[in-house]
Order: C-alpha cells, then structure tokens, then sequence
C-alpha cells in the first residue's frame, strides 16, 4: 500500500485529511484498543464528505486491517505511513507531523482509561512535539534528525500499543486485601 495510492484516495473522497493523518488514526485507534472497526475509522475520516466508492473503501478497509496486523506482529515489520524517499525531505517531515497529528486523534477518539503510565504520558508529549516539526528541512542533519524521528515513533507505537491493549492490568490497582 503506497502513500501516493491512500493520499489519492482521501484527496478525491474530500475527506480534508492526508494520507499520513489517516494512517496515524488508525494507528492511534488501534494502539488504544486493538479490538477497534474500520468501520469506526470510516465514519470519523467522511464524516463531512460525500458518499464513498466502494472501491475506495475496500483500499482503506485493507489499510486499516494491515495496520493491525503488523501492530499485533511479533516481526516489528509495522511502519508510519509516508512519502517515499523521492519526495523532498521537507515533504516527508511534513507529512511526519500529520502522522502524529492523525496518531493523537485515533488515541483520543478511543474513550482512555485514567491513570496510564508516566512512561504512555511522556510518549503522547513527546508526539504532540512531533506535531510542531519545522517542515523547512534540508541538508544531512535534517534527514538524519527525521530518520532518528521516525524510528522513535515506530518503536514508541509498538510500545504504547503493547502497555494499552493488555486488558488494562496494568492500570487497575490492587486491592490490598
């Protein structure tokens, strides 16, 4: 699945959001409950579009479902969905940024439990900083920096995805009896 295919996609269904954004909900979606539909991501992306194809829709099902697969991988195969690397560095960052911005609204469409761990609240910060990337980027250290970036967001999504779906035993207290 190539970012140029799912963009096109959510561009000609106006569904007012990239490709990157759509993929970091489902992720953010998934990562909070592993159990979450597609059908759910469908409504919340078309919310305020028009009906859409039903080809389109088996794309983005598809999408959604390959994303839970290799979320529930033990292979670490899974990957943020971006521009190639022919797109401009400044491209990629950009698109980086909608990424986080779409991860944090999947993770708050899903009701949170209170009391997560200071370890999931550092990493939701850390991502909200993701958020305000300069996208000017060019010249070696900047790829490098978006490099160091994007395999922090793959590690720390396996890790959030890991301490939030494991039926809540981590955050319920224990009764002292």
């Amino acid at each position: 699945m190539t970012y140029q295919v799912i963009n096109e996609i959510v561009m000609q269904d106006d569904a007012e959001l990239s490709a990157a954004q759509v993929h970091g909900m489902a992720t953010g979606m998934l990562c909070v409950n592993e159990r979450a539909q597609s059908a759910e991501w469908l409504n919340e992306l078309f919310r305020n579009a028009g009906p859409v194809a039903d080809e389109d829709k088996t794309v983005l099902v598809h999408l959604f479902e390959e994303t839970r697969s290799l979320l529930a991988s033990d292979d670490f195969e899974f990957d943020l969905l971006l521009p190639d690397d022919e797109a401009s560095l400044s491209e990629q960052v950009e698109a980086l940024t909608y990424w986080c911005q779409g991860f944090l609204l999947g993770v708050g469409f899903t009701p949170a439990s209170s009391g997560w761990p200071r370890e999931v609240t550092e990493i939701l910060r850390d991502i909200v900083e993701f958020t305000k990337l300069d996208t000017e980027a060019e010249g070696e250290e900047d790829e490098s920096d978006f490099m160091e970036i994007t395999e922090y967001m793959r590690s720390a999504v396996l890790l959030l995805k890991s301490e939030l779906n494991d039926g809540g035993e981590r955050f319920k207290t224990k009764d002292p009896r």
